[in-house]
């Protein structure tokens, strides 16, 4: 059984409200001020230190919480990159809920056993976000599962949103919020909570070279579909966005800029040696954003920037493997 998708764009009373309903799993993850290393005003939004190391349980959980006990009792079932199908197994597991994660072939083994430990059962399928998403919907029709969509779901939407309030009450000087963009729910959410709260904050997505999806579509000026994508950035390669997410960063967000795979790696080893986080490379577009300065056009000169820490689900052999690739 599938979600419709509504047109509808986020409000702020549904992230308000989503806020509340997920305080029973979502932690309020602290601002990091690494000001004096970046030599500028940034703070880090640390979403990594989130129950499975990503933002992606505020979405997941505030979407799971509203399905009826029927579908709960039914299952759920979601095709993820990884941290969403871990998100959305901790909700389910939270909720009563049977969980199945549909993962690419090329997903990390820490996020398959992640969303194995929290008792997800895990079907690999393909290596984009189109194949997995067709499994997905083949194993819901077949088995009366309901979808969890990684991004494209008002409720989602609403979830992720809660980080975009977190911000505003933590830093009420914030000048700028720099989101790293896959699918694109957390850059629709945030920006919906910040640009209805605070209009003059600026909103600026980031997306690696090799998965532009979403500069490409904000340069078409509809929803265009990649013919691949390649970058380390693992939870940022879907090849087309949604199109209720596509609606948000119209409405909402200032501009998306892009990043390189080295400079993300870079960022990575940045945030660890100077922030003392763990942050995968997903996690850490945004901060390679700021730190080679592509935002400079759009970041007010020395004011406040806040740069989410999307996930940090990395394995400490990939962050031994980076750090020797830097050295060479």
């Amino acid at each position: 059984m599938t979600q419709t998708t509504s047109s509808r764009l986020t409000s702020l009373d549904d992230i308000r409200t989503a806020a509340e309903r997920i305080k029973p799993v979502a932690r309020v993850t602290p601002l990091v001020d690494v000001s004096e290393a970046a030599r500028r005003p940034l703070f880090l939004k640390a979403e990594n230190l989130q129950p499975v190391g990503a933002f992606k349980v505020r979405g997941a959980y505030n979407m799971v919480a509203q399905l009826s006990p029927g579908q709960r009792q039914a299952g759920v079932i979601t095709y993820s990159s990884g941290n969403h199908g871990q998100a959305m197994a901790l909700a389910a597991r939270a909720l009563g809920a049977p969980a199945v994660v549909v993962m690419p072939t090329s997903a990390p083994a820490v996020k398959i056993d992640g969303a194995r430990a929290l008792g997800a059962e895990v079907i690999l399928e393909g290596t984009t976000s189109v194949e997995r998403r067709i499994r997905a919907e083949a194993e819901a029709a077949a088995r009366g599962l309901t979808m969890v969509p990684p991004f494209d779901h008002e409720w989602i939407i609403a979830g992720q949103g809660t980080a975009g309030l977190e911000i505003l009450e933590q830093l009420p000087g914030v000048a700028a919020v720099v989101v790293p963009i896959g699918g694109g729910g957390l850059v629709a959410g945030v920006a919906a909570a910040i640009k209805q709260s605070k209009p003059d904050v600026v909103v600026i997505g980031v997306e690696p070279s090799g998965a532009a999806a979403m500069r490409a579509s904000v340069d078409a000026g509809e929803p265009i579909t990649l013919a691949k994508t390649a970058t380390v950035a693992d939870g940022l390669m879907p090849v087309r966005p949604g199109d209720l997410t596509f609606a948000h960063v119209r409405a909402f967000v200032d501009g998306v800029v892009i990043v390189e795979d080295p400079d993300i790696i870079e960022a990575v080893l940045w945030i660890f040696t100077h922030a003392h986080l763990v942050a995968e490379p997903s996690g850490a577009a945004a901060t390679a954003a700021v730190l080679t300065g592509v935002v400079d056009g759009l970041v007010p000169a020395n004011r406040p920037v806040v740069a989410i820490v999307s996930g940090g689900n990395v394995a400490p052999e990939r962050l031994a493997e980076f750090k020797a690739a830097t050295i060479r």
